[in-house]
């Protein structure tokens, strides 16, 4: 009834005119009443000069049934963060305000957090996601964290440059007090000596904190132990430890199922032979590998049955998070030519510290060898062991393998290409007494040579080589 055009009813709900005008204002900037929400979204600056005692004079209306507000992607003057101060220090049934994508004033955010302290306040959920946060907006939110009057359970702070200086000044107030049951720290640029602080605080006081979200950072080398240490402690209420995205985390619980341990707590990881022909499995492990949370040393995914794409995402993430990793073995996969790019991009990697590759078996051919030398030859100085065994050179492969071994650096301590120790030996020895390289010949002249059983077994085994291009015997 209310709605229609020849009503001439006037309909009036709230107790005051300062509630009746902030609604009507609502009205006009929403294009609906704000009776009629429990959410109210005045992102992209709707809050503008609305004065603060109106607007909690209509939150606090008990027509009001208002608990959220939104005011994302919002320039907020001083004057507007009083009005949300003012908001906060009225006794109303708000209990989310989101303000991501704001900016802030330092004055600012003091006077929310004054609002946030105040005892009649009960605001349970507050976020300040991209809000370019400074080390005087963490010291006052610290204060509200340390506050025994605070009610806030949830603080939400990812994609803030936060730092470890201000997550130390953040840690502070967790130590004593502190209520709050859910934080998110993700994508804050913070390092092993955040991690600490935060873990420091936590044991200090570790009957609050139930979830801590802390995806995107760097940890350092013991960053992830100790916080994971904590889970360990009786008295931690601690029962959610985010560290990595819904991907790695899936890889994670893998490797935990299969080889009964935890990814960020070990150095080397051994999945040869363990199925992983689905692509998407295959993109999930290395969503894992590529997450600074990651620090192994040592991989060996040997006769995985990965394809060329999986390959392609796995190198892809070696290269993305080079710095810990020594050895590596992918033997028995078909990495393919973009499986081999990868390769080759970690090796020219300056971070890379990679000293042992092992890619037998890997139905590598001609062109990526050129690729590979040149790898090797524009950052030489880490791989020390490179297993080319059971690959596929062909005669330009060959050239440019031979290229590197012959140029009079040292790019490689040991290089194996042949399968067997026998094929070994007769590329030797055929070396030697030839005077050339017999791999590298296509016509092989043995007439001058008296070769026994023995060495007739062991040049079979040379002829028998996938390295090995010999078409005619003489």
């Amino acid at each position: 009834m209310y709605h229609k055009k020849d009503c001439k009813l006037i309909l009036k709900f709230l107790k005051s005119a300062a509630a009746e005008q902030a609604c009507e204002y609502l009205t006009e900037v929403l294009g609906t009443s704000p009776l009629l929400l429990t959410e109210l979204d005045l992102s992209e600056d709707k809050l503008r000069d609305l004065d603060g005692e109106k607007l909690s004079a209509l939150l606090m209306d008990s027509h009001s049934k208002l608990e959220k507000m939104k005011l994302n992607n919002c320039e907020l003057t001083e004057k507007n963060c009083s009005v949300l101060a003012t908001v906060l220090s009225s006794k109303t049934i708000l209990k989310e305000i989101n303000l991501n994508n704001s900016r802030l004033l330092d004055s600012g955010v003091k006077e929310i957090c004054e609002g946030l302290k105040n005892p009649v306040c009960e605001l349970k959920i507050l976020k300040l996601c991209k809000c370019e946060l400074t080390e005087e907006n963490c010291s006052a939110l610290a204060s509200v964290l340390s506050s025994d009057s605070s009610s806030l359970k949830d603080l939400d702070l990812s994609n803030n440059n936060l730092q470890d200086s201000r997550v130390k000044l953040l840690s502070d107030g967790l130590k004593e007090n502190c209520k709050l049951e859910k934080l998110k720290l993700s994508d804050c640029s913070i390092t092993e000596e955040g991690y600490k602080a935060l873990a420091s605080a936590l044991r200090s006081n570790p009957s609050h904190l139930i979830e801590l979200d802390l995806t995107g950072n760097d940890p350092g080398q013991s960053g992830v132990k100790e916080l994971n240490d904590l889970l360990q402690d009786p008295n931690c209420q601690l029962k959610t430890l985010r560290f990595l995205n819904s991907e790695a985390e899936a890889a994670c619980q893998y490797v935990k199922r299969v080889l009964s341990k935890n990814a960020l707590l070990v150095r080397e990881l051994n999945l040869s032979e363990h199925k992983l022909d689905s692509t998407h499995k295959v993109k999930q492990l290395a969503a894992l590998l590529e997450d600074k949370h990651c620090k192994l040393n040592i991989i060996q995914m040997n006769k995985n049955s990965i394809t060329e794409e999986g390959c392609a995402a796995l190198t892809s993430a070696f290269n993305s998070n080079p710095s810990n990793l020594i050895e590596l073995d992918l033997s028995g996969n078909k990495l393919g030519k973009s499986g081999m790019e990868n390769i080759c991009l970690l090796l020219k990697n300056p971070q890379c510290k990679l000293e042992k590759l092992k890619l037998s078996h890997c139905s590598i051919t001609g062109e990526s060898y050129e690729t590979l030398t040149s790898a090797l030859k524009s950052n030489p100085s880490r791989l020390m062991e490179l297993d080319l065994t059971g690959n596929y050179p062909g005669k330009s492969g060959l050239k440019w393998l031979f290229n590197l071994l012959g140029s009079g650096k040292r790019y490689l301590m040991n290089i194996s290409f042949l399968t067997s120790p026998a094929a070994e030996e007769a590329y030797q020895y055929l070396t030697k007494v030839l005077g050339t390289n017999p791999l590298l010949l296509q016509e092989l002249d043995l007439s001058t040579i008296k070769l026994g059983d023995l060495e007739w077994e062991k040049l079979s085994a040379l002829l028998m080589d996938s390295y090995c291009i010999v078409e005619k015997i003489k």
